[in-house]
């Protein structure tokens, strides 16, 4: 499976080895790969939990999920539904998120 965010994770190992061993083993190779869910659903629901957490990660995930075949479209619908359940300003800060990812898009085009 290929790592959100271009593998900027891996900048870690030099630090903490075994953690990016675990991520991209576990995580990665194993959880991620399993075919009970597709990978498009699997960046859905990370995607809402790194929101609604309020992780920096959020947005590589954004990134990947686009790659992984979900529109912009449904990540912006699954942040507004999400406001509800997850908090206002979570859902704003994604949403901010996400326009950085298409104005950036934009951009390249």
């Amino acid at each position: 499976m290929k790592r959100p965010s271009g593998g900027r994770g891996r900048e870690l190992a030099g630090v903490a080895p075994l953690l990016d061993e675990i991520t991209q083993s576990v995580l990665y190779d194993k959880v991620w790969e399993r075919a009970e869910l597709s990978k498009r659903d699997r960046s859905l629901i990370t995607i809402t939990c790194l929101i609604a957490l309020n992780r920096d990660q959020a947005q590589g995930h954004m990134e990947l999920g686009l790659e992984n075949g979900l529109t912009v479209e449904e990540i912006g619908e699954a942040i507004a539904h999400i406001a509800f359940y997850a908090g206002w300003p979570v859902s704003v800060s994604a949403a901010r998120k996400l326009k950085n990812i298409v104005d950036a898009k934009s951009e390249r085009a």
